[in-house]
């Protein structure tokens, strides 16, 4: 175990003098290796806490870059980091904020290719993606492994927060053995979230993790807190370990899922052909599969009628003409064009804009709005 340096006394002073911590526990933090899955908006206060706190080796993997949108609540970033790569924007504030840790990053996604090399050797690992299956992938591997994991979800006002295969505990497929149908998980994209809310949700991972490390406490082990900052309540449901075969392997997580939309029976088109082929005489139907809040806030021009994602087969559209579906990113129109599909309609005859209100904004127009 790493001893203590005089300037590490001078700066963890008020964690030497707990008993819980003291010296011993300082060097034990020190020598402890956490693998951060994303540095977005549970990733940002778990890993600065935990940086501040002086955790030896941090690991952080993102393969996203920083939009004007993630500024609300995503702290580990700054205006002037719009663009740039998560993971190094994450390694070089934290870098600021503790010169004497050990920060590695990789600035690429965690896959069933690559997990169980990189997560190898840590002790444990905090949740901060909003990916459905990407939370199975960290599930399995932690469990092949052996190594805890903090989870965490954010949505709108409301957290959640446990600690999973801790000693063989309870883990995330003992609590969800099944995942949800794609359209029943809505991101924080589509529904919203409150900015302070995953600073609350991350600051207890980073608790949870310091108190796994140093066998202090009472983990959330087998308990999953539940916090809703709208009646600034908090409580705990407890589980426990269900009748399952062990975990020996990682699987194919996206069609684990159902995520596999781009594999669909529809057409994709990119907003760029799009107008291209509209200014040649195509005349399709062109259908905001969003909600009305977001259509508030831009609704892209000759947009011939809002209709939400799941209330798709409801609004009896035509079936002798082309419908083009978009919403922010893609995939919402992308369920809403399987769902037309799967009811009847002629699959030469529907399109999914391609990377939705983003993509427009890329290729067709700047001034309209990334939300």
């Amino acid at each position: 175990m790493d001893d203590l340096t005089p300037d590490d006394k001078a700066r963890y002073a008020r964690h030497l003098t707990l008993p819980q911590i003291g010296e011993a526990g300082q060097a034990q933090l020190k020598a402890s290796r956490v693998f951060a899955v994303g540095a977005g908006g549970l990733g940002s206060p778990a890993l600065l806490y935990l940086a501040a706190a002086g955790v030896g080796h941090l690991t952080i993997i993102d393969d996203d870059t920083i939009e004007r949108s993630n500024l609300q609540r995503q702290i580990l970033h700054a205006d002037q980091d719009v663009g740039e790569s998560k993971a190094e924007s994450a390694m070089i504030r934290l870098k600021k904020l503790n010169p004497s840790i050990a920060l590695e990053i990789h600035s690429v996604r965690l896959t069933s290719e690559n997990a169980l090399n990189l997560l190898a050797g840590h002790d444990i690992v905090i949740d901060g993606t909003d990916n459905i299956p990407t939370r199975y992938l960290v599930s399995d591997a932690c469990e092949i492994l052996g190594i805890p994991w903090v989870y965490g979800s954010i949505y709108q006002f409301e957290g959640q927060v446990s600690v999973f295969n801790l000693e063989g505990g309870a883990n995330y497929r003992d609590l969800f053995p099944t995942p949800p149908p794609p359209e029943a998980v809505p991101s924080c994209e589509e529904g919203g979230v409150l900015g302070v809310l995953p600073g609350v949700i991350g600051s207890i991972q980073a608790t949870e993790a310091i108190k796994v490390l140093l066998g202090i406490g009472e983990p959330l082990r087998g308990r999953l807190l539940v916090y809703d900052a709208l009646e600034m309540s908090m409580r705990t449901l407890n589980f426990s370990t269900i009748e399952r075969e062990p975990i020996t392997e990682l699987i194919d997580y996206e069609g684990f899922c159902g995520t596999k939309t781009r594999s669909l029976p529809f057409r994709e088109i990119r907003p760029s052909e799009y107008i291209s082929r509209k200014k040649e005489g195509w005349n399709p139907l062109f259908i905001d599969t969003r909600n009305d809040i977001e259509a508030g806030i831009v609704t892209l021009p000759g947009t011939d009628a809002l209709i939400p994602h799941m209330d798709i087969l409801m609004a009896n559209l035509p079936k002798d003409r082309d419908i083009v579906c978009y919403c922010r990113s893609g995939d919402r129109s992308g369920m809403a064009a399987y769902a037309l599909v799967q009811s009847g309609y002629d699959e030469a005859r529907l399109y999914n804009l391609a990377g939705g209100v983003h993509a427009w904004h890329i290729e067709v127009d700047a001034s309209v709005p990334k939300y």
